[in-house]
């Protein structure tokens, strides 16, 4: 059986563009041979795919994932309840979306149902439906009411160290790899909760003993400095948004930065600043919130970066005016907000995303040996990383070294 040869590509690797043009081939699920210049040597067997100068890079990663969120690019949806049924195939559904727009892993930041995440995986990598290589999360949040935006109550578990770590042992029995617990409150959602803690030191301490003991993963959205601190005594993994991070809190970062990874999420803040809601729906006071989140992430990031901390893209897609599939946004915002060079912040979204995932050592770069997620882009996103956001200009789209955008279909 043959292999896949791209060849007269631009080859961005994870972490640079490598200079001129070169070729890539691909065996099974692995890359087999990365080359510059020189070429690669054909078989009668291979297909040799001509990249005509475009980019071939590793697949996206996103790092905050909702992927039962319901608004996506494809179908708007007004609020966040749907029936049990819906809210399944919108799940999948949006799974496939994340796909075709170039995010072949996707790292769960909490659901609406207690296992539907779990379920989708097992489709997903037997091959019985299109969608990325999934941490899945179990439940976040109660379901939500039928209020537009209201994203449900925090999962019941009970209070207690105790009760928490039963919810951490019985997301993990169900398949979770990653348990999400909100240790503060959001004043998008509430003026005033972003410096609520939701948890005591116990819990949280509790909730890390039974990760470790269950081997599963934690992430929190922490907003308030003390529910940073919080998450980082009992060993979360993931921390979201940080935004109110003092200098304590900065320097504990610090102190476990290869242990740890941030998203800020700057997609979402973004796009409420941005949204023109219908007149009877007042968003001033989540406005409001946005724009002070906006200024202190702009000073938070730059300074977790000096300090040698791993953040991330991903920006709490989903909502109805921040949908599933523009995703590849939150790299331009990293941009235009953060300082960063569109080749840093390629590299948070597909290096630092292997990382993530938790397989560094064969994901989210084009090096030979690590698994085939592949992107061929037509044009330079090094130069211009916006491009990544019109899925037209995503020729090839390959996981595990099978096309879910074969580049001849895409022509057609």
């Amino acid at each position: 059986m043959g292999g896949i040869i791209f060849e007269n590509v631009r080859i961005f690797d994870g972490s640079q563009m490598r200079a001129g043009t070169g070729a890539v081939r691909v065996e099974g699920n692995r890359i087999a041979e990365v080359s510059d210049g020189a070429g690669i040597a054909h078989h009668d067997a291979d297909r040799v795919i001509d990249g005509q100068g475009g980019t071939l890079m590793p697949g996206l990663v996103e790092a905050h994932a909702h992927l039962s969120w319901p608004s996506s690019v494809e179908r708007f949806v007004p609020g966040m309840a749907l029936p049990p049924e819906d809210l399944v195939l919108t799940t999948a559904r949006n799974a496939r979306i994340l796909l075709d727009h170039g995010f072949t892993s996707a790292y769960s930041a909490g659901s609406l149902s207690k296992s539907v995440e779990v379920v989708l995986n097992t489709f997903i990598t037997s091959g019985g439906m299109p969608g990325p290589r999934l941490v899945a999360s179990s439940i976040e949040r109660e379901p939500p009411s039928v209020e537009e935006l209201d994203p449900g109550r925090v999962a019941e578990h009970g209070s207690g160290p105790d009760a928490v770590r039963a919810f951490v042992k019985e997301c993990a029995a169900i398949g979770a790899k990653s348990v999400k617990f909100l240790l503060s409150g959001e004043d998008a959602l509430m003026p005033g909760a972003s410096q609520k803690l939701m948890y005591t030191q116990e819990e949280a301490d509790a909730a890390g003993e039974q990760a470790r003991e269950s081997g599963v993963w934690l992430a929190c959205h922490a907003q308030a400095s003390d529910a940073v601190k919080m998450g980082l005594r009992a060993g979360f993994r993931v921390l979201y948004h940080c935004t109110y991070a003092d200098e304590e809190a900065l320097d504990m970062l610090e102190a476990k930065r290869g242990e740890i990874f941030i998203a800020p999420a700057i997609g979402i803040i973004q796009a409420t600043l941005d949204a023109a809601p219908p007149p009877h729906f007042d968003m001033s006071h989540m406005k409001r919130s946005a724009a002070e989140v906006l200024e202190l992430q702009k000073k938070l990031v730059p300074e977790l970066r000096r300090r040698g901390l791993r953040v991330l893209p991903g920006g709490d897609y989903g909502f109805p005016f921040n949908p599933n599939g523009r995703n590849a946004r939150d790299l331009e915002l990293f941009v235009k907000l953060f300082g960063y060079t569109p080749q840093e912040a390629l590299s948070a979204a597909t290096l630092l995303g292997g990382e993530l995932m938790g397989m560094g050592d064969e994901l989210g770069q084009v090096k030979q040996g690590f698994l085939a997620d592949l992107l061929l882009v037509d044009g330079d996103p090094t130069a211009d990383v916006a491009i990544l956001q019109d899925r037209k200009r995503l020729r090839a789209i390959m996981k595990d070294g099978r096309f879910h955008k074969d580049p001849a279909l895409a022509a057609l």
